[in-house]
């Protein structure tokens, strides 16, 4: 039997792997920048809008007179591509009339309840459309499901 040498060559023993903090930390700090900026602070429905000033006024005609604070006179709905008012379904292309029909009552004003369905260019055809015909007053409300 041959006797076992010795090693010439000394192992080394690996000291213990040390955990660097520095990448968790950069990590941990992007991801509260992500979310704080994917994160809304305000929900976008309890905005306030307020009409802006006319910009056409001259300095001495009166301002406009305040919107009537009654119930609106009328109700519609504004889906996508129609508006239904007292319970009939209209297209857009009825809107300057049914405007002009608004304007002629002159009280109350109308409640837009907006439906899931609607966009936004939904709601600005009907707004402008609205305002062409110089409406009183104009609420906005929505919808079951908004």
């Amino acid at each position: 039997m041959q006797a076992r040498s010795a090693s010439i060559i000394p192992i080394r023993r690996r000291k213990g792997y040390r955990f660097a903090l520095t990448p968790l930390a950069d990590a941990m700090f992007q991801l509260l920048i992500f979310f704080m900026l994917s994160s809304s602070l305000a929900p976008y429905s309890l905005m306030t809008l307020k009409p802006g000033a006319a910009s056409q006024r001259g300095a001495g005609e009166s301002p406009a007179p305040a919107a009537p604070a009654g119930p609106p006179s009328a109700i519609w709905t504004v889906d996508a591509g129609a508006v239904i008012a007292g319970g009939q379904r209209f297209g857009f292309d009825a809107l300057p009339r049914l405007s002009a029909r608004m304007a002629a009552q002159d009280d109350g004003g109308v409640l837009l309840i907006t439906r899931p369905a609607a966009r936004v260019q939904d709601m600005v055809a009907v707004l402008e459309a609205l305002s062409a015909a110089n409406v009183p007053a104009v609420r906005l409300a929505p919808g079951l499901g908004s």
